[in-house]
């Protein structure tokens, strides 16, 4: 029956191996987790004929004995501290260590202690009552973000409406949720005019918001052809909304055809030839 102890003894250390592979596979997704490796040794041996006896009444000498061993047992749990994945996490305090060292922190009883964990933080502690009765001492834990202003509407803008002053307020948001374009100054936005209906609330960005219109579609405007020598003025059409400076294509009214030219003003385009 030693055997089937001996074999006991194989399966108790491979469960122990497979346990620890289970947990380096649990934490898998854990910070700063250093994956183990369990280590085995041989147990003691039993001698059935130790070396160097006789084996025979002539004197011949037996070279290697004859031992027989009792199983294996587990030796130790080693942490593997290899440099693992650095990830980025968008908080301010979250901190990593590129090569060799540990974090010191404070444990709550006052003794140092060494971590690789580089998940922190704010915590600070707040005193009321002071001067006025016994103190509270409360503790107060949380994270800090970087926080940037951005314009809001106060109510619902339609399209082509001017943005007034009373129309915008500052609010403040989280860095990383500002959408790329978003404008950070007030002044940005005012007196500009949204491309379509923007509801109350909303975060404007740079393609949301552009110049009054100063041409309308389908209203006539002046055609100032402008030459190096001279001006020549038409009367025309818009076929298209514009604003300041911008390229829009008008129709003249006698020749009938259909010419690009610049937004220069309150229904006037025009239009530079070279030479």
């Amino acid at each position: 029956m030693r055997s089937l102890n001996i074999a006991a003894t194989g399966m108790l250390a491979q469960q122990t191996n497979v346990e620890v592979i289970s947990n380096n596979i649990a934490n898998m997704n854990t910070t700063s987790f250093k994956k183990q490796r369990a280590e085995f040794q041989d147990l003691l041996y039993q001698d059935h004929r130790r070396v160097g006896s006789a084996s025979s009444d002539t004197g011949t000498i037996v070279p290697a004995g004859v031992q027989i061993g009792v199983g294996v047992k587990t030796a130790g749990v080693y942490r593997i501290t290899e440099q693992g994945n650095l990830v980025s996490t968008n908080n301010t305090y979250d901190v990593a260590i590129q090569g060799k060292g540990f974090f010191q922190v404070t444990l709550p009883n006052g003794d140092n202690a060494y971590t690789r964990a580089g998940s922190f933080q704010l915590s600070a502690s707040l005193m009321a009552g002071e001067g006025t009765g016994p103190e509270h001492r409360l503790s107060i834990s949380g994270r800090i973000y970087d926080v940037t202003r951005v314009p809001v509407l106060t109510r619902t803008v339609r399209r082509g409406e001017k943005i007034g002053p009373g129309d915008v307020a500052v609010r403040l948001v989280r860095a990383e949720s500002r959408a790329s374009g978003a404008n950070l100054d007030i002044k940005d936005v005012i007196g500009k005019t949204p491309r379509r209906a923007l509801r109350r609330g909303a975060m404007l960005h740079a393609g949301d918001i552009q110049e009054p219109v100063i041409v309308v579609r389908g209203k006539l405007v002046t055609i100032v052809l402008k030459t190096r020598n001279m001006v020549i003025t038409a009367r025309g059409k818009a076929l298209e909304d514009g604003a300041m400076g911008d390229l829009i294509r008008v129709r003249n009214n006698r020749s009938k055809s259909t010419i690009e030219g610049v937004v220069a003003g309150p229904a006037r385009v025009t239009i530079d030839i070279p030479g």
